[in-house]
């Protein structure tokens, strides 16, 4: 969909955002189509501060979690939702390089994307490349920075290793495979069977995860175990991922997928597995088991946003230069977010479902 913008301002008007924003919101524990949307007076960027216009945000497995009240530190309701966004800077408040107006970056946000423009860190944009689709660079900001980290700074993969990838036709797995096969790594990926030949076709070995045979054949394939497992289900097949594991390997858990629907205190399976994992990586059985978190350490360090823009930009750098190659699975106004959420949950998906500016906007 091809969105048209007035042009950008330099610096900062004296009367602000003469437009606002338009916002979803989450208001409580709701269905999909709970959510609200509502238009909103912005205040021009303070300090530090850069205005940005949505250009595409994505609807994460966060997201989910957070309609549920099932994310693990999400804020109060109601609030905004939206992990990431790829965006044009409007404004730049005082302090800010006034350069940066007109360009396109992007940001991970944690709550707050889904809104057409949102005020923002300048320190926590990252540029991105001249000529990328903003839906493109949208699905690989939260997906690419998770699944670069888990690969090169948590397992550590080298060309030549297996690593198995569950869910490897979602968001972040259908990056993890790309990211692996292009470091030279056998990847081996678990979907539904609707999926396979998609995962087959992003260079894994496609397996289906409902084959009551299904570890057996792992096995099969790889009878001296894996470099790595990464597993975003959890519950008690984080077990069989662990027994996947090699001596000198890793189990990377980076999600609760499992227990999304059950009742009860959204903490008690994060923390069941947080125990699990602390108990394995004690043992001394020469194998890792890990929990990946993406805010993990002070997020407005200036080390933090350091090592964020360094794999953030690789990230996109691998985008341009056609290595990775997005799954955008639907591009749908921010107006329908409810039926975003809907179809991103059915399972029917391969790739990210984003949100893009209404036509008005």
């Amino acid at each position: 969909m091809t969105q048209q913008h007035p042009p950008a301002r330099q610096g900062r008007p004296a009367g602000g955002s003469a437009r606002g924003a338009v916002e979803v919101v989450l208001p409580g524990v709701v269905a999909a189509d709970g959510l609200e949307v509502r238009r909103r007076p912005l205040d021009p960027p303070g300090r530090g501060q850069a205005l940005v216009r949505m250009e595409a945000t994505g609807v994460s497995f966060a997201e989910q979690q957070m309609r549920r009240g099932k994310y693990f530190d999400q804020p109060p309701f109601p609030f905004v939702p939206g992990y990431d966004l790829v965006g044009t800077v409007e404004e730049a408040g005082p302090g800010v390089d006034p350069a940066l107006v007109g360009g396109r970056v992007a940001a991970l946000t944690k709550t707050g994307g889904w809104a057409s423009r949102v005020l923002l860190a300048a320190a926590d944009l990252v540029p991105v490349p001249e000529g990328v689709d903003a839906a493109d660079a949208e699905a690989v900001v939260v997906n690419g920075v998770t699944a670069y980290r888990m690969l090169h700074r948590l397992a550590r993969v080298r060309a030549g290793d297996t690593v198995v990838v569950l869910g490897a036709n979602g968001g972040v797995g259908t990056v993890l495979v790309r990211l692996a096969r292009h470091a030279g790594v056998r990847v081996i990926g678990t979907s539904s069977a609707r999926h396979t030949e998609a995962v087959r076709a992003l260079g894994a070995l496609a397996l289906d995860r409902a084959d009551p045979g299904l570890h057996a054949r792992i096995r099969d394939l790889a009878p001296d175990g894996v470099r790595a497992v990464f597993d975003h289900v959890g519950g008690p097949g984080i077990v069989d991922s662990f027994r996947h594991v090699a001596r000198g390997g890793t189990l990377v858990s980076y999600g609760t997928a499992s227990t999304r629907d059950l009742p009860g205190d959204p903490r008690v399976p994060v923390l069941a597995l947080f125990a699990r994992l602390l108990l394995w990586n004690a043992l001394p059985n020469g194998r890792g088991a890990h929990f990946f978190n993406l805010w993990a350490g002070h997020r407005r360090t200036g080390r933090y946003r350091e090592l964020l823009a360094k794999d953030l930009g690789a990230v996109l750098g691998l985008l341009a230069e056609g290595v990775v190659t997005p799954r955008v699975a639907a591009r749908i106004p921010l107006s329908e977010a409810g039926a975003a959420m809907e179809l991103a949950e059915s399972g029917g998906v391969v790739g990210k479902v984003v949100l893009v500016p209404d036509e008005e906007e």
